[in-house]
């Protein structure tokens, strides 16, 4: 898609815009507790990026359910292949029986409504866009470029090396975050297991790579939108790791590219959505697929969700990653150089609004 730059003064107008909106630090939630009906121009989206009813909503594709059921047991062989089937195929599918508690499940997304439906006074004091800071709260990750807000707020927080540790969280949520690393941490021992063993590869293989250490939960809050044909909650992307645990609530808005068709991941209760990111499309040679999705704004609302992105610790931050050597062969060569995280993410930011793929720059 083509980089289309606005002149001049309109950025600068944007750029006015969005510092005004910023410094009230009551997000797009505060937006709605104004009972605005029409959207700022802020986040007007163009119409490239909007839904195109052309391409939308395949009602006759459907992600892949796979069940964890029996893992540990006789099943494991077929749980394996259905993985493998749907992480080289759709890269995103939906895993039920995993062994975490819908009460854990129901709760932490409750906690990241609490939080979000506090009053504005205690929110601001998270508020935040300093990426080194482990735990901050911001709304539109796009705002502060030149182009269209998300409708979203968002609550960030990391937990290095997945430590479940309560410091500096807000109070209203600070146990069920807690918790729910924990249970996390045991659905992608799980999963990280099985990806491997799905690339014929030893179970424990992309432990040993280190590159899931790190959890970063991302909670979004999508308020009900007054104009929702206008705007997006979350523009198409590719998650810039490896491994994304997703947990969503009932609203639905969800949509994956398949085919060139968008898919609607449709909610299902006590369900998590498994999506590979970009460098299990790299390390993995495209064995396994890192896939563009998106969220719909809605006029319905709020749509709450807990995204876990898994990624290499501090320690790794700068580890060489590229084709694990084990898949390559002279009819399967290396499709990348082998790169770091910065480099990648040296791009990626730069790239990932457009619509362009980050990895094609490090193709060989």
């Amino acid at each position: 898609m083509a980089e289309v730059m606005p002149n001049q003064s309109s950025f600068d107008d944007r750029a006015k815009e969005a510092i005004a909106f910023d410094q009230t630090k009551t997000g797009v939630k505060g937006l709605i507790d104004a009972g605005v009906d029409t959207i700022p121009a802020l986040f007007v989206q163009p119409p490239e990026f909007l839904p195109d009813p052309s391409t939308d909503a395949a009602a006759d594709l459907q992600i892949p359910v796979i069940s964890l059921d029996g893992v540990l047991g006789g099943r494991r062989a077929d749980v394996v292949e259905e993985i493998r089937e749907a992480a080289g195929t759709w890269g995103f599918f939906q895993i039920v029986n995993h062994g975490v508690p819908l009460s854990v499940m129901k709760g932490v997304l409750e906690s990241v409504k609490r939080f979000h439906e506090q009053p504005s006074e205690v929110k601001k004091e998270f508020y935040s866009r300093d990426g080194s800071q482990r735990v901050k709260y911001y709304s539109t990750g796009s705002l502060h470029s030149f182009q269209s807000a998300h409708w979203r707020d968002t609550l960030s927080v990391d937990f290095e090396d997945s430590v479940p540790d309560p410091q500096g969280l807000p109070e209203v949520c600070r146990d069920t975050f807690v918790e729910y690393v924990g249970y996390t941490v045991k659905v992608r021992n799980m999963l990280s297991e099985l990806l491997s063993e799905a690339l014929g590869l030893d179970s424990n293989f992309l432990a040993k790579l280190e590159c899931m250490e790190t959890q970063r939960l991302v909670s979004h809050y999508h308020p009900p939108c007054p104009q929702p044909d206008l705007t997006i909650g979350n523009t198409r992307h590719t998650d810039a790791t490896f491994l994304t645990i997703l947990l969503q609530d009932h609203i639905g808005g969800l949509q994956v590219l398949h085919k060139d068709k968008w898919v609607n991941v449709p909610p299902m209760e006590g369900a998590f959505v498994i999506n590979l990111g970009d460098f299990m499309q790299l390390v993995t040679n495209e064995k396994y697929r890192s896939v563009e999705h998106r969220v719909l704004a809605k006029k319905v609302g709020p749509r709450i969700s807990m995204a876990c992105l898994l990624a290499p610790s501090k320690k790794n931050y700068n580890k060489i990653y590229g084709p694990i050597k084990e898949l390559l062969s002279d009819s399967n060569p290396p499709l990348y150089r082998d790169i770091t995280i910065p480099e990648f993410y040296e791009i990626y930011l730069n790239k990932r609004l457009y619509g362009n793929v980050a990895l094609s720059n490090f193709k060989l």
